[in-house]
């Protein structure tokens, strides 16, 4: 049972308001089990984009959006800028405490246990990055960040962008959602999508487990398909053909997702998946998404909401040790990606995992020892291409006024959408950038990737 996380002051009254609309396939046969209510604090949500077949590299694509604006310098912190710790008296990290530390930049210590990824190269950092405007409300940045192409009067994310480049429009598994409530602007669009729980979910309604076989499942599919085969004239044609198109996607996902839902898993190589709260629902979303890329079904992305991240007050004093929500999340967050990643093994090769936030935090402290919300942050990459063990981007001085800081905010230097384009180029060749991020986008190479 995961604990209820409270949002910790309530001057962020939107970001408390819940996710709640579901995508159901009743009609299908299906169901997803029991449909969370789930809000940015606290819980995971999976979406899953398939590939009728795997891609041509077999990569995949794994995207964790950290909601509720995480605080990028509390991340990856300045120490070799003063003005630092002039502004954070009492949250700020000392430079002792950091781990993987050059002369300017060091990681909090709740990431101990990805170090061993930073050692490798297979963990980088880049600083002072995300949208080219400031956007300080949590969910018109979401969308913002999400779509990537103010260009564009579609609402579609770019991940529904890049399968779309990747398979024929057509296929009813080219992207699909597998979480607990609706798709979120990062998945969505004509590209259609599938909601569920968990893998486990994924399973056909209607008959006794006692007699549960594999000639029932056969009898069970092949009515659905007949009764939902003929659809009455009397309903539209446009409607008519997404009934059909809903009852073949039900039938192919369980056909594929089925197998490897139904059996045992076991994670590997000695992962052990955090079960305590607040890293539960993480662990669990990871653990699935491990078991998934392993079972062959040809998942080309997966994205992943951790939240819980607002931190106006709770975040913290360092010199109470490992208390405070920072802290806290920061542990949950290492620890489910380290299982995670030793759980890959060698499938590590071919998976790679990229966080997002909607915005950062400011750089002074407030009066209840948090942060209010900002401007520029970070973003974390691990696994295939990674050109990992240091941090990019071009980082803006603190010490003055005239170092562009924007309302006590860290200015963006490096549109986060030119760390998403290397990922895209260097794991997923001939899907164009552009089409991606709209016609205002000229990229800027950063060489993050190999």
């Amino acid at each position: 049972m995961t604990e209820p996380s409270a949002h910790p002051d309530p001057c962020c009254d939107e970001a408390t308001l819940a996710l709640s609309r579901r995508r159901l396939l009743a009609a299908a046969g299906i169901t997803a089990g029991a449909a969370a209510v789930t809000s940015f604090f606290g819980d995971t949500l999976r979406n899953v984009a398939y590939a009728d077949t795997p891609s041509a590299t077999g990569n995949v694509l794994v995207v964790l959006s950290l909601r509720g604006a995480i605080d990028g310098m509390g991340v990856v912190v300045p120490h070799g800028d003063a003005t630092y710790y002039a502004k954070r008296p009492v949250i700020a990290i000392p430079q002792a405490k950091l781990i993987c530390a050059d002369s300017m930049f060091g990681l909090h210590p709740a990431l101990t246990p990805l170090q061993k990824y930073w050692t490798s190269g297979e963990f980088a950092a880049v600083t002072a990055t995300g949208m080219v405007r400031p956007n300080r409300s949590h969910f018109a940045a979401m969308e913002q960040i999400e779509d990537a192409d103010p260009t564009s009067t579609l609402r579609q994310g770019w991940v529904n962008r890049l399968v779309e480049l990747g398979t024929s429009a057509d296929d009813p598994l080219s992207a699909t959602f597998f979480g607990s409530t609706t798709s979120p602007t990062l998945t969505s669009g004509p590209v259609d999508t599938l909601a569920a729980g968990e893998m486990s979910s994924l399973v056909l309604t209607g008959a006794d487990p006692a007699y549960d076989d594999a000639s029932w499942q056969a009898h069970r599919k092949a009515s659905l398909a007949s009764v939902w085969g003929t659809v009455p004239g009397s309903v539209p044609a446009a409607t008519a053909a997404r009934l059909k198109a809903g009852v073949a996607s039900g039938l192919s996902i369980v056909d594929r997702v089925g197998p490897a839902a139904a059996t045992t898993y076991a994670p590997a190589n000695g992962a052990v998946y955090p079960t305590a709260w607040p890293a539960t629902d993480l662990g669990a979303a990871l653990e699935d998404t491990a078991r998934l890329i392993k079972s062959g079904v040809g998942v080309e992305t997966v994205a992943l909401d951790y939240g819980s991240w607002d931190f106006h007050a709770g975040y913290g004093a360092f010199s109470s040790g490992t208390s405070g929500g920072m802290y806290r999340n920061l542990n949950a967050l290492a620890t489910a990606l380290d299982a995670f990643l030793t759980d890959l093994g060698a499938e590590r090769s071919r998976v790679t995992v990229v966080t997002i936030s909607e915005f950062g935090r400011r750089l002074s402290e407030n009066s209840a020892n948090g942060l209010d919300h900002g401007w520029g942050n970070m973003i974390l990459l691990f696994g295939a291409g990674v050109r990992g063990g240091r941090y990019y981007g071009t980082w803006p001085t603190l010490a003055t006024p005239s170092s562009a800081l924007v309302d006590d905010d860290l200015q963006v230097t490096t549109d986060y959408r030119d760390v998403l384009a290397d990922v895209i180029a260097s794991r997923f060749p001939g899907r164009s950038p552009s089409s991606l991020f709209g016609s205002d986008y000229t990229r800027t190479a950063l060489g993050i990737m190999s």
